[in-house]
């Protein structure tokens, strides 16, 4: 007898969704836990979960070193293409969708794997794996936990980026004993099963796009009853591809992903010129994986309290002078402060980019700029390995090459210091949903504008 039960919500009557919301704890903890597991399971597609296949692979398939790295950068190259797709589709379909789509491919690609019997099937395969796990699943997976976040997005993305680092970290030793156990075949296909097993059930039943789904407010903190309904605002990819801010913060990713790469691959031969025996090099994956977790930790405080070109430039920094003292590594504490410095860099950047483009461009469109900005990344390390390696046989060792290739870093600090921050009256609005109660915003105001 009451229609006013049957009438659709309004700006003056709380959402049904919200109400049945009030009390439950805020999800998107959940979505960090969750978004982290998917990054970890992105390893069968980086650089440190290939390589353990790599001698396997030469020796069975009677192919040579060289042609496993022309596959391997053709794969990654080819791969990072599809990236702005990727982040279309996030905007468009949901992050939920996109991990199960990304989950199934990801998947069959490893199993597949498991039959190649020569160089092109190698390529193709490694294609699929650099497009699905290393690019899409890593995107999507950051991408979802800035959807929920705002004043703690920082926070939230380095204890996403640091367990998810962890994982990938650790993976190559269970996939070691994987090959040795059953071989590298069967080692890939259960791999293949494993990332079904887990990513396809976390996107269907953990992951949810966007706090409104379920009722809820950005960082778990409700400012009106209709707070839910603010639509997505932000510049859109062709806006933020015309600001200095987004090809500052690209060109920062790209020299670490080059250089990091490019010294991880060549790390054995790289650090026994120096006088490390093979299981000493093999070792400073060590405090790479550790400095890289704590410095992901602290980019992630800290984004939230200081504007990014500061924490950009640290990462800069940071990495020019982990290329410069490869140089002088020698066995001892050198070598452990060369690692270090390589982890903590990388650590840096990778909590600090993740929070910045949401921060500088909002989320209406967010996955397709991230998603070009990753292209950029993957494809910048398709080539580290290969110029440290003409670097190596132009001069006969590795220091000329890295003395050369520091120079990426500085240029990238310089182009951040001389680029202006995108400011809101710039496109007429704003990064991120306003939300007001009684005509005063909601909440802590967030970062002020950087000059």
């Amino acid at each position: 007898m009451n229609r006013s039960r049957k009438s659709k919500p309004t700006a003056s009557s709380p959402r049904p969704a919200a109400e049945h919301a009030t009390g439950r704890r805020f999800h998107g903890w959940r979505i960090v836990g969750y978004s982290a597991l998917a990054m970890a399971m992105t390893a069968p597609g980086q650089t440190t979960g290939v390589s353990v296949f790599i001698d396997p692979l030469i020796e069975d398939l009677g192919i040579s070193r060289t042609q496993v790295s022309t596959a391997y950068l053709a794969g990654t190259l080819i791969g990072a293409c599809a990236m702005p797709l990727v982040g279309r589709a996030i905007d468009r379909y949901g992050p939920r969708r996109v991990i199960a789509a990304v989950g199934a491919v990801f998947g069959a690609v490893l199993i597949a794997l498991a039959f190649v019997t020569g160089i092109v099937g190698l390529t193709a395969g490694f294609v699929g794996v650099r497009m699905a796990g290393q690019g899409a699943l890593s995107l999507v997976a950051t991408t979802t936990v800035a959807y929920w976040f705002d004043r703690r997005r920082g926070l939230a993305l380095g204890i996403t980026s640091a367990i998810g680092t962890a994982g990938i970290s650790l993976a190559p030793l269970l996939i070691e004993r994987l090959i040795s156990a059953y071989g590298w075949r069967q080692a890939w296909a259960i791999e293949g099963i494993a990332v079904w097993l887990i990513v396809i059930p976390l996107a269907l039943f953990g992951i949810r796009n966007r706090p409104a789904d379920i009722g809820q407010h950005i960082d778990g903190t409700p400012a009106t009853t209709d707070a839910t309904d603010a639509p997505l605002t932000g510049r859109t990819l062709g806006q933020a591809l015309r600001t200095g801010a987004f090809w500052s913060v690209a060109a920062c990713l790209a020299a670490s992903s080059m250089l990091t790469t490019g010294l991880n691959f060549h790390q054995i031969a790289l650090l026994g010129e120096r006088g490390l025996t093979p299981v000493e090099a093999a070792a400073n994956f060590l405090p790479q994986t550790a400095a890289a977790l704590l410095a992901t930790l602290a980019a992630g405080a800290l984004i939230d309290r200081l504007p990014p070109k500061p924490v950009l430039l640290a990462a800069m920094a940071v990495l020019a002078s982990a290329v410069l003292g490869a140089r002088l590594v020698e066995p001892g504490w050198t070598a452990v402060g060369y690692g270090l410095l390589l982890g903590a860099s990388n650590g840096l950047l990778r909590a600090v980019e993740a929070a910045t483009y949401p921060r500088y461009f909002g989320t209406a469109h967010l996955g397709a700029i991230r998603g070009t900005a990753h292209t950029i990344t993957v494809a910048a390390s398709a080539f580290g390995p290969l110029a440290i390696s003409l670097g190596y046989d132009l001069a006969g060792h590795y220091g000329t090459a890295l003395l050369v290739l520091a120079a990426l870093p500085a240029a990238a600090a310089l182009a951040v210091i001389l680029t202006r921050a995108p400011q809101t009256e710039d496109y007429g609005t704003v990064a991120e949903p306003v939300r007001v109660e009684n005509g005063s915003p909601d909440g802590a105001p967030g970062p002020a504008p950087e000059r």
